[in-house]
């Protein structure tokens, strides 16, 4: 009888215990589903916020950890969620930069084409170029980039028609122009240019300088610096360093962004109550010695601004060659601050250009273009900014 008693009680005991195990599995398996669920749910949430262009292509997605919070699961089940998003083919996700809205990219992303100097003609065009593929990567726009390759303004010259004709059997979404100077019958082959993309339907948007000589001015965007403004903070820098003659040399078929400069040297220099008239200005090669011979230098108090860095230390080389000493007879300055501008034996005064909100800026008018083909044209005048070095001081004597 004490035997059969304890056979049932560890037969109790043992289907007590079978009891128990059934209800924790149940709660267990209770646990998977629910987070199933959440996954499941979560997963269909964003995909049709997705779908209903509430992230839109080009957009980020919350982080990870961001959506974790919002809908009070574990990170690891919110990234679960986006790697099978990304797997369908809806998302991208990247290190560093977060989680990208990818459904319908081909068809929403724009395309713009180049028609810009390439980083061997201009520095300035190297910032601008960078700045634009940078801003391609996030993804809501792609550059053709065929139209700045050049390493000069000849080669530019004979490649630019092509590059155009291309753009536009590609049908592309916008150009970004930056008109030819330096080279024979600039001004009718920029014309040429602009009227051949807008006959095709296609969005322009000038860089750096208008294909019209002020006060005319295209029908088209620019984006520029403010060079009137330049040209007469760099006149009275000079002349506040003790210059009372001051000099404009530039070089033949330069861009007309150049002849704004010339106006604002003119008219910060006139506003003084100091002489300029066209006997000030020079117009030729700045490696030409009899030419650069005929600047009448009053020792001390002649001050030259240059259009660019490289007309100015080409002259800064010629006046030493007929015996003009910078800093101690004359002093120069230069417009674009190029990585040599500071390691010439003399180091160049010159003026920064803003290169990277030029990018930002062209961009931003040429969305607003795509968006309205109607849109009235605007020019966008930047601040830029003297970088102040010792070829603008005399020397004590």
């Amino acid at each position: 009888k004490e035997f059969t008693n304890q056979k049932l009680i560890l037969y109790i005991y043992s289907c007590m215990n079978l009891f128990y195990a059934y209800f924790y599995c149940r709660n267990i398996n209770s646990c998977i589903m629910d987070e199933k669920m959440n996954y499941k749910k979560i997963y269909h949430i964003l995909k049709e916020d997705i779908l209903n262009e509430k992230y839109a292509a080009g957009s980020l997605l919350p982080t990870e950890q961001t959506l974790a919070d919002e809908y009070q699961v574990s990170r690891p089940t919110i990234a679960k969620v986006y790697n099978k998003l990304q797997q369908e083919g809806y998302i991208r996700k990247k290190k560093g930069f977060g989680t990208m809205v990818i459904h319908n990219y081909v068809s929403t992303t724009k395309t713009f084409g180049l028609l810009l100097p390439g980083a061997g003609e201009s520095e300035i065009f190297s910032i601008i170029n960078d700045r634009l593929l940078e801003e391609s990567r996030n993804g809501t726009f792609n550059c053709l980039w065929d139209g700045a390759t050049a390493s000069s303004a000849e080669i530019r010259k004979t490649l630019i028609d092509t590059c155009c004709d291309n753009y536009i059997k590609a049908k592309v979404d916008g150009i970004f122009f930056s008109p030819l100077e330096r080279v024979r019958d600039a001004d009718y082959l920029n014309r040429e240019i602009c009227k051949r993309i807008s006959d095709a339907g296609i969005p322009v948007v000038l860089i750096d300088r208008d294909i019209l000589k002020f006060p005319e001015r295209s029908p088209y965007d620019v984006v520029c610096l403010d060079n009137f403004s330049a040209g007469s903070i760099m006149a009275t820098h000079l002349i506040e360093a003790g210059c009372d003659t001051i000099y404009f040399f530039h070089r033949p078929d330069s861009a007309h962004s150049v002849h704004l400069r010339l106006a604002g040297v003119k008219d910060a220099v006139q506003e003084r109550r100091l002489k300029f008239d066209r006997d000030h200005v020079f117009c030729g090669q700045p490696e030409d010695i009899a030419f650069v011979r005929k600047i009448h230098i009053n020792n001390r108090r002649t001050g030259i601004v240059c259009a660019n860095d490289s007309t100015a230390a080409v002259l800064m080389s010629t006046l030493e060659t007929v015996g003009v000493k910078v800093c101690s007879d004359v002093l120069i300055c230069g417009y674009d601050n190029m990585r040599y501008s500071e390691h010439l034996k003399y180091s160049l005064t010159s003026f920064k250009q803003p290169c990277e909100e030029i990018a930002d800026v062209s961009l931003e008018l040429m969305m607003r273009k795509v968006e309205n083909r109607n849109a009235i044209p605007l020019t966008v005048n930047l601040t830029g900014e003297i970088i102040v070095r010792e070829s603008t001081s005399f020397k004590k004597r």
